[in-house]
């Protein structure tokens, strides 16, 4: 049985030390600054080390830890991991007080943060900042997420490296509050402001509009990641912001000469844009892991996310050009597919995966997402139908590095497309694939339908795939350019592109450079180009600079993983260089800071607490296995009045090391956590609720964009068979007239939801325009369904 245990308090009532969380974001343009504040209290009778392993943006650039103890505030120093680890460990044998945040070497979107000694009595307050950009989305907000929920991530036997402790309880159940402020500035108006969560009303700083304040409403639960959607006034533009660089770094160094960071946003022709692929291998990818069993919201009466993507999969499946090739995988801890290799798009085909989609549960156990994806990617590429792979997943998988760098390798035979399902999903997971896959990524959560931002990447995946994609620069003479960020290998209209580069030398000339971004399309030639100044305005910060360093810090990062083993061992050296230089974390390197103040040291046993993660793993039914974390007091062979830290029981912390090995000693205090084990599925046997009328007639339309003319057709438009018979022009035959009522249906009923049936109307469109479709036939469909549709809406 799940063992309850309360969140304050663990399995022998002893307290969480964690008391609550404040953060503040500033959004400037596109870039947020986050500051989180951890406020930490010792109640008990005996010092503490308090371990918090919490999620972050995977594209975060971790870039201030400190702490302030009294009036004491001690800055952190980033140094190299094993380095850190070490000072850390001593610092605590020695009696002193230190802090310790390192990110996960799997996974850049988990970090730990260890309070280590912390006095009776005493309180600490953590400080962490961190700068990232904010990804835009399809309708052109700006997207931010603070990670709230952090899932147990499934660990494959046998995959690199050494997992994560993760220590969880029901959102409900989080000891600790959290405040959360906003302030927003921009040289456009800003326009609204949207969450998943509760928020107070947006507060105009300026009658401009352009400034403006918002904060999280009392009571957050913790139920969800906090997301918010910001949108400015005018579209996005493309925008160079020069910054300076750092008065105190090396000329020639990336912190000492100036960064820019160009956001370009291609436009492509609207005659290219009309015509939208017919060809293409089309491989989606479903989660059926446990986990997929859960509630896409922690709302009352939700569907589960299995559920939704089963509809969403209809709603693909159908939008499909004739002439392409697909096949659906689905994977937990083994995988399966329908087809043995990818199939010519076809009604006996589609009538087949449709059958097998209708069937699939959340019910192949753990999230072994390396293998199939492997698989499909190993599979010989079909002449002139290139590869998009489309993947839906909770992102709920520790080996996230492995996955991202597969699809990195094969990057050039195909293009990756990722939808991250529910609250906890991976965002170092989602976004890696796509960028390093060249496609596009997106996040369902809350009550966000599924079937609209599958669709948009669907209209991505069918744009003709830009190449030759080129930079060139244009900049006066003694100064030159070194780019930071990877090569661009992926365009989409309306998205933008994010480059970095230091600027190093001077010029008297003119203060200004242009970039050039040149690309084909669909056989066009096509360049876009901005004009920049390089003169930086004054004090304005460093956030370019980080920015640029952790997109560096990530590319060396992939070279080294792929060089491991080699000779070539300086890949390495190079990022914890660049990130002790830049201040800012990587997987090689962690943040350490210690209390060097001449008090007295601290003794006593040094007992370690856990602190919890809000997950929403709260699934019915059986089979959980019961992790027993233990704390660490003081071994009974050591003196008193001195603190002994046992370095290999720390180093198994830090592994992925069995419960059963962790226990030592019978004086470890124990805190249990029940988990959901990686066969554990969830079948829902609840009643299912009617089927929504746009998805009843979408699962009535043939693979060619046709529907026939039967009762099913009738009771989707909402007449009987016999009004729908009786009503057909006798020049219409039954075909065409079936396929008509369901465009007018469509345009006259569902124009809300055109975002996700768009592209299937348009394949029928295509259809009709081969049958000479008789005018009558639009004027009789639009009396009997009471609609006043035009031929020209409807594009006939």
């Amino acid at each position: 049985m799940m063992v309850n245990c309360c969140g304050l308090l663990n399995t022998n009532n002893e307290p969480v030390p964690l008391k609550s969380i404040e953060v503040e974001l500033e959004v400037r343009d596109h870039v947020a600054t986050v500051v989180s504040t951890l406020n930490y209290e010792n109640k008990e009778d005996k010092p503490l080390e308090a371990v918090f392993v919490f999620p972050l943006p995977g594209d975060a650039a971790v870039c201030h830890f400190s702490a302030q103890i009294g009036q004491t505030q001690i800055v952190a120093e980033v140094k190299e991991k094993q380095k850190a680890r070490e000072e850390y460990d001593d610092a605590l044998s020695s009696g002193q007080q230190a802090f310790l945040l390192e990110e996960s070497e799997q996974s850049p979107d988990i970090f730990t943060l260890s309070v280590g000694s912390l006095p009776p009595g005493e309180s600490a307050s953590i400080r962490l900042e961190y700068v990232i950009e904010l990804a835009v989305q399809a309708d052109d907000g700006l997207r931010f997420c603070l990670p709230a929920v952090l899932n147990p991530r499934y660990e494959p036997q046998g995959s690199e490296g050494a997992g994560v402790q993760v220590t969880s309880v029901p959102a409900s159940l989080v000891p600790y509050s959290l405040s959360f402020s906003v302030r927003v500035s921009s040289p456009r108006p800003i326009s609204k402001v949207e969450s998943s969560c509760s928020l107070e009303p947006l507060q105009y700083v300026n009658t401009e509009q352009t400034q403006a304040t918002v904060k999280l409403a009392a009571g957050h639960k913790f139920d969800t990641d906090v997301e918010l959607l910001i949108y400015y006034r005018d579209a996005h533009k493309p925008t160079a912001v020069v910054e300076a660089g750092q008065e105190s770094a090396k000329p020639g160094s990336l912190m000492g000469d100036p960064v820019l960071m160009l956001s370009l946003y291609p436009e492509f022709p609207q005659s290219v844009m009309s015509s939208l692929a017919s060809r293409g291998e089309f491989v989606l990818l479903l989660d059926r892991s446990g986990s997929m069993g859960c509630p896409t919201s922690n709302g009352k009466q939700q569907e589960t996310r299995i559920a939704s993507a089963r509809d969403t999969l209809l709603l693909l499946l159908k939008s499909l050009p004739m002439g392409c090739y697909f096949n659906i995988y689905s994977f937990g801890s083994s995988f399966e597919h329908i087809f043995p290799k990818s199939v010519e798009y076809s009604e006996k085909n589609l009538e087949e995966a449709l059958k097998k989609v209708e069937s699939m549960q959340a019910n192949l156990g753990g999230t072994k997402i390396l293998k199939p994806l492997t698989h499909i990617l190993s599979q010989t590429c079909i002449s002139n139908q290139p590869r998009q792979v489309f993947v839906f997943t909770d992102g709920e998988v520790s080996n996230t590095k492995e996955v991202i760098n597969l699809v990195k390798k094969n990057s050039g035979s195909h293009r990756c497309f990722s939808f991250g399902i529910g609250e906890g999903a991976s965002s170092a997971l989602i976004n890696g694939l796509a960028k390093e896959g060249g496609g596009h990524a997106q996040f369902i959560t809350g009550a966000d339908r599924m079937q609209p931002k599958v669709m948009q990447s669907l209209r991505f995946a069918l744009q003709p795939a830009v190449v030759d994609i080129s930079v060139t620069w244009d900049l006066p003479t003694g100064v030159s350019v070194t780019v930071l960020s990877p090569p661009i290998t992926a365009l989409f209209q309306g998205q933008r592109s994010l480059i970095y580069a230091q600027l190093t030398g001077q010029s008297s000339e003119a203060a200004e450079g242009c970039v050039m971004v040149k690309y084909s399309l669909a056989g066009h030639l096509s360049q876009n180009q901005l004009h920049f100044s390089l003169k930086p305005p004054e004090d304005n910060g460093l956030t370019v600079h980080r920015l640029g360093a952790r997109t560096l810090i990530r590319s060396l990062e992939t070279e080294e993983k792929e060089h491991r083993g080699q000779q070539d061992g300086g890949v390495k050296e190079k990022v914890v260089q660049l990130s002790v230089q830049s201040g800012v974390s990587s997987s090689s390197t962690a943040f350490i800071a210690v209390n060097k103040g001449n008090g007295e040291p601290i003794t006593g046993p040094l007992v370690r607490r856990p602190v919890p993660t809000p997950a929403l793993m709260q699934r019915q039914g059986s089979n959980f296995r019961e992790i027993t974390l233990c704390a660490m007091p003081l071994m009974p062979e050591v003196e008193s009045g001195s603190v002994f830290m046992n370095k290999k029981l720390k180093s198994m912390w830090r592994q992925k090391t069995s419960p059963k090995e962790m226990i030592v000693s019978k004086g470890l205090h124990e805190m249990s956590l029940a988990m959901c084990d990686s066969t554990f599925s969830i079948q829902d046997h609840s009643k299912q609720p009617p089927r929504d009328p746009l998805l009843q007639l979408v699962s009535l339309q043939k693979a060619s964009g046709c529907w026939l003319l039967d009762p099913a057709l009738a009771a989707a438009v909402g007449k009987t068979n016999e009004e729908v018979e009786n009503t057909k022009p006798s020049a219409v035959n039954q075909e065409v007239w079936a396929t008509i009522l369901a465009l007018i249906w469509l345009h006259g009923f569902q124009m809300d939801a055109k975002p996700e049936w768009e592209l299937l109307a348009m394949k029928a469109v295509s259809w009709l325009r081969a049958q000479n479709v008789p005018s009558e036939g639009m004027e009789a469909g639009n009396t009997l369904l009471g609609c006043h549709v035009q031929k020209d809406a409807m594009g006939l």
